[in-house]
């Protein structure tokens, strides 16, 4: 998510484009996939009030600042919880786990409150673990050339486990697009993070939305054109996530090619409605 990049094009297009992980739509015919993991089922139960992802509630917001490589603000991120619900997820012929599914409505703004992106995602807890949508770590920019294309999102879950190791990898996440034309495939456009390691905490981090102990989280982020498999256009920079287990990402930098931090996603807020 390049948002700084992204803000140019996307307003001088006058375009607010609406994605989503369950169903994607914008002025392309879009299409989704959701990706199989292990060809794993899941049947709908009752909803618990709670062990929901980050510990989120009915209409918990979260609000991120995103400054630029110099500091100066460039947008807002808002995120909203809209549904909670909980599945039975089939892990083999003997294993069923609860699984809690928190659904948000994710929007990108510049600093005049102009809304640039919205995106509809899911988010997964079960057993120790909490999963973020791959969507959100779409690169949106790497999509322009392609608006008036069939567009299939595989978005890959990124884990964040409850008690993390210093030291370990965790899988990778992040999205695949699938660009294809009425007749033909035509590229393959993807953001992943690759690598992640654990390298340090709980250490202490304080935002707008308060102190938290967090885990550093490193990972390669990697942005990919792929056109056909004997030509690939990437891009690989440096990725640093510091999360808080039963709160979520905390902060995030994102850093150039240079090796200097080109944009930093920082928590501002995080409400939660009483019930």
């Amino acid at each position: 998510m390049q948002f700084p990049s992204c803000f140019s094009l996307l307003l001088t297009q006058g375009l607010a484009l609406t994605l989503s992980s369950t169903q994607a739509q914008d002025t392309s015919t879009l299409t989704h996939h959701a990706l199989p993991v292990n060809n794993l089922t899941e049947l709908a139960v009752a909803a618990p009030k709670s062990n929901q992802a980050f510990g989120m509630a009915d209409n918990t917001e979260l609000i991120y600042q995103i400054k630029d490589a110099s500091g100066k603000p460039a947008g807002e991120l808002r995120q909203r919880v809209v549904t909670l619900s909980s599945t039975e997820r089939k892990e083999s012929k003997k294993t069923i786990v609860p699984e809690n599914i928190t659904t948000l409505k994710s929007g990108l703004y510049t600093n005049k409150n102009l809304l640039v992106r919205l995106q509809d995602l899911t988010f997964r807890s079960r057993r120790d673990t909490c999963f973020t949508d791959g969507l959100a770590d779409l690169d949106a920019d790497a999509l322009r050339r392609f608006r008036d294309r069939k567009l299939a999102y595989l978005p890959m879950p990124v884990a964040w486990p409850n008690q993390p190791t210093v030291g370990t990898s965790l899988p990778d996440g992040g999205i695949n697009v699938q660009v294809s034309s009425s007749v033909v495939d035509i590229a393959t456009v993807s953001t992943v993070l690759r690598k992640r390691r654990v390298v340090s905490g709980p250490s202490s981090l304080t935002t707008p939305a308060g102190t938290f102990n967090c885990y550093k989280v490193e990972a390669v982020r990697e942005s990919a054109t792929v056109p056909r498999p004997d030509m690939a256009m990437r891009t690989s920079v440096k990725q640093v996530d510091y999360y808080a287990p039963g709160v979520g990402i905390v902060r995030t930098e994102i850093y150039g090619k240079n090796g200097k931090v080109a944009q930093v996603r920082e928590l501002a807020a995080r409400n939660i409605s009483a019930e």
